[in-house]
Order: structure tokens, then sequence, then C-alpha cells
């Protein structure tokens, strides 16, 4: 669900001379004003391929990495000259963006979130430039109800199929008509095992007497943190309950002295810096700040962990609807999409990137610029229970859900513990 500024994740992919085939919160519940489809920003962060990404021989696209583009299979007619997107952040490889400009001729534009506060209050302002967002399941429902992004035309997915079926038909969109799986992952405790000498094994040992380390990092997100707190207190995560709510509030103020930073952009960086030393982080950061510091360990509380799904979806008034199906068909084909194992691994919905990415050779870099194979990078995704998530730590787990009218609530909540 997430992740700005830190190191960019460079690999480079060794092979000349080879085309790919694919294998195929807390929502504010106002509706978004009107406005027609006069944008009222413009995404900011416009990547255009740099001048080492070119075509390569017989006519193939290269990335400034080095990386040879796959074909999109199939491609499309596209007339749009631009695509706006609005993400979150360090959520999409950068080879993956050149790669959608080279083959189609499509600039990217990119703004980004770091919380899906953020962009619901941008889109509910009437921002109507953007043509792809990443929400998360619990806010997917207040934006459909709220007409803020538009049904899908599965004529146009090409990639259903890529799917693992157990990632679709959630109750937050049960046919899938607004949103297609992007990632899906955890919160959980995260800790320095040399630094932490008694395991955590549950949410409420963050709370041990004089709190369990001065120097926490946890997640800025309202819903996420809040939700956590009402389940080791033994209340829903999604309680609306003021009593119950208010019970969250104390506890939390009473962490906050310990919190060090509220960090949703990039959590891994005070980790592996040892900064911090306990906290509460998702899956990829976790598992990313363990490839540098071994000593960093990721562990399920017995209360349950948070669950949660990010989504790509279409804005209503999307102003380039069709680079918007060009780019959600041919970034997830499984010979662009196992970038995320290598870059951005969180737990992986599409099949298809799985697929491709077992027992594949391709020498490529790992996210520490070690020489190695996408096989080994498959291997590692597979046998971490990081990444790939133990089914008792799901079946005991919690997902968060629309909160409603009790949004304002959370956010003033947070506003509250944030100010401590």
């Amino acid at each position: 669900m997430k992740k700005s500024v830190f190191w960019k994740l460079l690999a480079v992919v060794m092979v000349a001379g080879f085309v790919l085939a694919a294998c195929g919160g807390n929502a504010p519940t106002a509706a978004p004003s009107s406005g027609g489809n006069v944008p009222t920003t413009a995404p900011s962060g416009g990547n255009a391929p740099t001048a080492a990404a070119s075509s390569g021989g017989a006519g193939q696209k290269v990335t400034s990495s080095g990386f040879v583009c796959p074909e999109p299979n199939p491609r499309v007619n596209v007339t749009s000259t631009q695509l706006n997107l609005f993400v979150w952040t360090e959520y999409i490889p950068t080879d993956v963006q050149e790669c959608f400009q080279l083959v189609y001729g499509i600039k990217v534009n990119r703004d980004e979130y770091s919380g899906n506060e953020e962009m619901y209050a941008k889109l509910s302002a009437g921002a109507t430039s953007y043509d792809i967002v990443q929400p998360t399941n619990n806010f997917v429902a207040p934006m459909i109800r709220n007409k803020m992004i538009q049904k899908l035309d599965k004529s146009k997915l090409t990639i259903m199929g890529n799917f693992d079926p157990k990632y679709l038909g959630l109750p937050y969109d049960p046919n899938n008509d607004y949103t297609i799986p992007y990632e899906a992952g955890t919160d959980a405790i995260v800790y320095n095992s040399t630094k932490i000498t008694t395991p955590p094994t549950s949410w409420k040992d963050l709370w041990k007497p004089g709190c369990a380390s001065k120097n926490m990092v946890m997640l800025d997100g309202a819903h996420d943190i809040i939700g956590a707190t009402l389940v080791s207190l033994g209340y829903d995560a999604n309680s609306k309950d003021p009593k119950q709510l208010d019970a969250a509030k104390a506890k939390l103020l009473e962490l906050a002295p310990c919190v060090k930073s509220y960090d949703s952009d990039s959590p891994k960086t005070a980790l592996i810096a040892g900064d911090v030393d306990l906290g509460i982080t998702w899956t990829g950061e976790a598992f990313l700040a363990q490839q540098q510091v071994p000593a960093i360990k990721y562990v399920y509380p017995t209360e349950g962990a948070i669950l949660w799904q990010d989504n790509y979806a279409i804005p209503t008034n999307a102003p380039h609807l069709d680079a918007a199906y060009a780019w959600l068909n041919y970034t997830m084909q499984g010979d662009l999409f196992w970038m995320m194992l290598r870059d951005f691994p969180y737990t992986n919905p599409d099949k298809a990137a799985l697929d491709y990415a077992k027992g594949n050779q391709m020498p490529v870099k790992d996210s520490n610029g070690n020489d190695t194979t996408l096989a080994k990078i498959y291997d590692a995704y597979m046998n971490s229970p990081i990444t790939n998530t133990p089914p008792d730590a799901i079946k005991a787990g919690h997902w968060l859900d629309d909160l409603g009218d009790a949004a304002p609530l959370y956010d003033k909540i947070w506003t509250e513990v944030k100010g401590k």
C-alpha cells in the first residue's frame, strides 16, 4: 500500500537481442465536486524517456538501464499522446514506465501520494486530470459511491486472466467492475533483533512498560494504526464505537513519545540506517529492509495482522482513456510485471508474472545491485514469509473496510496523536 524518496532501485538486465512474449485508510465521505474535464492540477512528475532510453537493434526498445522492453501482447491502437498517473510513492519500477513510453510513444506524467487520504482529498476537490489511480481496498467503496472512479470496460482488458483468482471478487468490488489487483500485503510488526532482545509476538508488546523501544517507526495511516490498536484492545479493526475509539486514542497517545517518525513514504530507510528499531510497517518495506539488514525481522502479531490490497482504477473523468487501458494491459503483462518482485516486493497477485519468473535464468541485478538471476529473485520472494504470507496469518488477519461516516472521527484522532 505503499512507499518516495529513498534510493532508486536500479536493475540492469544483461541480455541483448531477445523479444519477450507475455504469458499471457479512512476515506472522507464527501462526493467529489464537478468540474467537467478541465484539469484542476497538472501532474508534476512527467518522466519522459531519458536520452539513454532508445531503440535497440532490430527495432527493440531499450530503457536507460539496458532492459529490452517486451512487445505489447496484444498491441492496441492509441491516439492519446500522454498518460497522467496518480499513484503511491515507490511503487512503479522505472523500467516499466520507460518501456510503456518507448513502445507506445506516450509521455507518462506521474504524481505521487503517500496515503489514500491525500489521493481521495485531491480527487474530491475536483482534480480531473488523472487517468490512473491506485486506491487501497478500504477506499474503493466510497470512491464508487461518490462516482470518483468509472466502471471498467472488460472487453478492453486483456490481462484479466493473469490474476490469481483469490485476489479477484473481493467484497469491496465483488465483480471487479471498478478495479483490478495491483499488489497485496499486510501491516505487521517489524524489529531489529540486535537491538530488541525480546522478540515481540503481539500488538500489545509495543506497549510494554516504558515502551518496548524509544525509537519506533509507524506508518502514517490513520486507519492502519488505529485499526491495529483497536485489535490490540480486542476490538474490531473497523470499529465505529466512539468509546472504543477513545480507548484506542488513549493507547496511541501513551505510545506517541516513543514514536520517532510516522512515515508512509519509506519507513525502511530509518530501519536500514539504524535510526529506529521497532514499529509497524508494510510487507515490501520490511522485506527490502531485511535484504539490507538481515537482523530485521517481521512478525505477524498473535491478534492478527492488518490485511490490504492495492488496486488500479480509472477516474471518472479520465482524459486519456485509451492510454489508460493500454497502460493496464501492457504494464501487467507477465514479462514486465515480474519487476515488482525485484523493486517493490509486496504480495504479487499477477500469476502470469510469477509463472514468468519461476525458473527463468535471465541474468539481472537484485535490489542491492548484486548479480543474480530472475529465478533466484523469484525463489527469495516465494521462500520469504514476509512476501509469501503464510495461510494461517491470512486467516487470522483483519481487512480494513469502508469507514463511512466514522472516517472524520478517525482523522481527528490521528491528528491529535501525531500532534502529541
